[in-house]
């Protein structure tokens, strides 16, 4: 894992608010709503709508960590077939993809989301019951819930986590995603209309998705390098 990866996966969340717009908007906004704009916590909204995010992030973190765990044991390989190499082509190609995706020129992302939808049909019933939103305690464990919503950007930075080697590598590569996301949900929740403006912009999602996409071309480009450094058999240390 190098400064760049954590740099890289950061930019994504922050660049992809376009997409969190669409996919979490309607949810962000519908939980802005429901917080009391009157409350005897101090600070207003700002408590909930922090531990909404803290919650999501929570999930993030464990999630990565349990790709981590999984790259790792498959590191185990490493003698037979350098898995992290092919881990981490697999991680930039799938934010090329993604850029392709928030740029609007290929739609395969929105497939793999609704591939992953199988484990939030059985989440997404406890939602309802932490609904309305009247405690930060009730929007932690929202967010926390909310954390599992099928997301193509997720996934994509996932298969990073799953390139990271280690259980605390996936769980701070997730952390740093999760952070770039966060600047665009509390804006989400606390200015929508402006925001949803904002992000319609077609030169905004163009501009956001090939940025997103050159951080992948940068990826394939950097494990063609350590292949013709090394080879297929040489270091399987390519920084996720």
């Amino acid at each position: 894992m190098t400064d760049f990866s954590i740099i890289a996966v950061f930019f994504v969340g922050l660049l992809g608010g376009v997409h969190c717009l669409g996919m979490c908007g309607s949810i962000v906004g519908m939980f802005a709503a429901q917080v009391p704009k009157s409350s005897k916590f101090s600070g207003g909204r700002w408590p909930f709508h922090l531990a909404y995010n803290g919650g999501r992030l929570t999930s993030y973190m464990v999630a990565g960590a349990l790709a981590g765990a999984l790259g790792q044991a498959g590191l185990l390989l490493r003698d037979a077939v350098p898995v992290q190499h092919l881990l981490f082509a697999l991680s930039s190609l799938m934010l090329i993809a993604l850029g392709l995706y928030l740029a609007g020129i290929w739609g395969i992302v929105r497939r793999i989301e609704r591939a992953g939808g199988v484990l939030w049909r059985y989440l997404q019933p406890l939602t309802r019951g932490l609904l309305p939103v009247t405690t930060p305690a009730r929007a932690l464990l929202l967010g926390v819930l909310w954390g599992w919503l099928p997301c193509g950007l997720v996934y994509t930075v996932l298969v990073t986590a799953l390139a990271s080697g280690s259980a605390q590598s996936g769980a701070l590569v997730m952390l740093a995603f999760g952070l770039g996301t966060l600047p665009n949900l509390l804006a989400i929740g606390l200015f929508w209309e402006n925001s949803r403006r904002w992000a319609q912009s077609r030169r905004v999602r163009l501009t956001a998705g090939l940025l997103v996409a050159g951080f992948g071309v940068y990826g394939l480009i950097k494990v063609g390098y350590t292949f013709y450094l090394y080879g297929w058999t040489g270091s399987c240390h390519v920084a996720a």
